[in-house]
């Protein structure tokens, strides 16, 4: 009897699972309701950074792209030769390419690029240290954060594409807010690290000493950890960077938009061209800002 009772038990069960199963949740339409309705309550957010800001960000492009090309490359062979240490390999590699990309036309494109990435990791660097801070400091908010961060990293970067759209239509706006959320994670779990991984001891020494909270973060725990926020701050204008083509597919201007153009239209030396440009820039900011990490400058 009590055999009988647990199968039926458990195929009601299974049927039950089966017609539960067997019925779309309705996830795809909760999103959208969900992005309809941010989109309309903050209207009056939304609006005035598509609009004012990103004037801005295109008018500081602009500005750049009318500098001579001379005196802007003149300017990044002395910052690469005094943040290399004075050795020559980074100032001649990044005088041969940026006059490669002038000589190739590219010129105004790598600024709107360059001006993409310098908003897009300012605004993490900006946001990412103090939530890293945050992280270090309490257990439940790391709790909190770190899924948070795994999907920000984990989600193809192509779907970040849709609510900037929304959001702030088309142009150097969503190419910020995409680049933004693609590369936070780095910065935020690195500045939780290096904070983490100072020496206890030291800590109890400021504790001794009787340094406050803002005394102790800032004059012990933020230097112990320069370092490796430092890297963090590496890895998040690198991955800034990475997605100027994928921003360029909503409109961002740059060196993206002459690959995707190239993409589309199967031209093979116009996109090997831009994409070695974007080369050439990554291989530049990486090296210099890994030198500000050594401390050379």
């Amino acid at each position: 009897m009590m055999l009988s009772m647990t199968k039926f038990t458990l195929l009601s069960f299974i049927t039950s699972m089966e017609e539960f199963f067997g019925n779309t949740i309705p996830v795809a339409e909760g999103v959208d309701r969900f992005v309809e309705w941010i989109t309309e309550t903050f209207n009056w957010f939304f609006d005035p950074v598509k609009n004012d800001f990103g004037n801005l960000i295109e008018n500081f492009a602009e500005l750049l792209a009318s500098l001579p090309a001379s005196i802007v490359i003149l300017l990044a062979v002395v910052l690469a030769y005094f943040l290399s240490g004075r050795r020559f390999a980074l100032p001649v590699f990044t005088l041969v390419g940026l006059l490669f990309i002038y000589n190739q036309q590219l010129w105004e494109q790598l600024m709107f690029t360059f001006t993409l990435v310098l908003v897009a990791s300012f605004i993490s660097v900006i946001v990412g240290i103090p939530v890293g801070i945050l992280m270090s400091k309490s257990s439940l908010a790391e709790a909190i954060i770190k899924p948070i961060l795994d999907f920000m990293q984990t989600m193809p970067a192509f779907v970040y594409l849709i609510p900037a759209v929304v959001f702030f239509g088309i142009g150097m706006v969503p190419g910020v807010f995409a680049s933004f959320i693609f590369a936070t994670p780095p910065v935020v779990r690195f500045t939780n690290l290096g904070i983490r991984q100072v020496s206890k001891e030291l800590v109890e020494a400021s504790d001794a000493f009787g340094a406050t909270g803002k005394q102790k973060l800032f004059k012990v725990e933020l230097p112990m950890a320069k370092t490796t926020i430092m890297a963090g701050i590496n890895q998040t204008v690198m991955l800034s960077l990475s997605m100027v083509v994928i921003a360029s597919m909503i409109g961002a201007p740059g060196l993206g938009r002459d690959v995707l153009s190239a993409l589309q239209r199967a031209q093979e030396g116009p996109g090997f061209v831009a994409g070695l440009s974007i080369v050439i820039l990554a291989i530049i900011i990486d090296r210099i800002t890994q030198n500000l990490n050594k401390g050379k400058a």
